[in-house]
């Protein structure tokens, strides 16, 4: 299913016309109106005043939900790469045929992690679950049949260090679900577009480029939470590095 926020130049596009225009239809319901004056003119700054303040505290809030996203993938990446590293190590304690069958598999399941972590692999998100799901049953089926025919502490070990792999990967796809709620996303929106209206009906001038100062803000705001927020889109994402480096250096072994 399509969802906008996925394409954080998508949000731009969107938001910056509807903040203008806004600000412009603000501006028309100021025409033929008395200006204010005195206390009314007061009353009316500390108004605006205060529903930018709120604007600008939410959109923080935003932004600070986003960064906490991104940070919980970032590490989530590194201790995933770690529990394969590691299964990897453990492994070579098994027999001879069963070391080197589980620490193939291990290098075909790492190398779907790093796949799926590409823009290009949103197209085959459910193939590569699928081949992913097929993987994990067999790696755990290889460990599992071992420590069934001889429980003992090593095989124990792999057992769990073949547990704490397919944790992570679980760990992993959960945070990428979690992003900043659409209700959020509604409310920073609604809150943008009121304070556009009431910015272009206390403007004084009816210049058309003045009125794009604020939406300009405000849509590469958006823009910036929306980029953070997107686990595979957009400029600032989570990169498998230690996925990668782990690939490198199995590979040289």
């Amino acid at each position: 299913m399509f969802n906008p926020l996925d394409h954080p130049v998508l949000v731009l596009v969107l938001t910056l016309p509807t903040f203008w225009i806004s600000a412009i239809i603000g501006s028309s319901f100021r025409k033929g109106q008395q200006e204010l004056e005195g206390e009314g003119h007061d009353d009316w700054n500390l108004l605006l005043g205060a529903s930018l303040t709120m604007l600008g505290l939410i959109i923080g809030f935003t932004f600070s939900m986003a960064v906490s996203r991104y940070d919980q993938r970032k590490n989530l990446e590194e201790e995933e790469a770690n529990a394969i590293g590691t299964e990897y190590v453990r492994a070579g304690l098994l027999p001879a045929p069963d070391a080197a069958r589980v620490q193939m598999l291990l290098k075909r399941y790492l190398s779907l992690r790093i796949r799926i972590y590409h823009p290009s692999a949103a197209s085959e998100t459910q193939e590569i679950d699928t081949q992913t799901a097929k993987l994990q049953s067999e790696m755990w089926s290889a460990v599992a049949t071992h420590a069934t025919a001889q429980p003992t502490p090593v095989a124990a070990l792999i057992l769990s260090g073949m547990n704490d792999v397919l944790n992570s990967q679980g760990y992993t796809h959960a945070a990428w679900r979690n992003r900043i709620p659409t209700g959020a996303w509604i409310l920073v929106v609604a809150i943008s577009i009121f304070c556009n209206l009431l910015v272009g009906y206390s403007a004084r001038s009816r210049s058309i480029i003045l009125f794009l100062i604020l939406p300009i803000g405000l849509s590469v705001a958006l823009f910036l939470i929306a980029d953070i927020d997107a686990p595979r889109h957009g400029v600032i994402r989570v990169r498998p590095q230690n996925l990668e480096s782990l690939a490198k250096s199995l590979q040289s072994q």
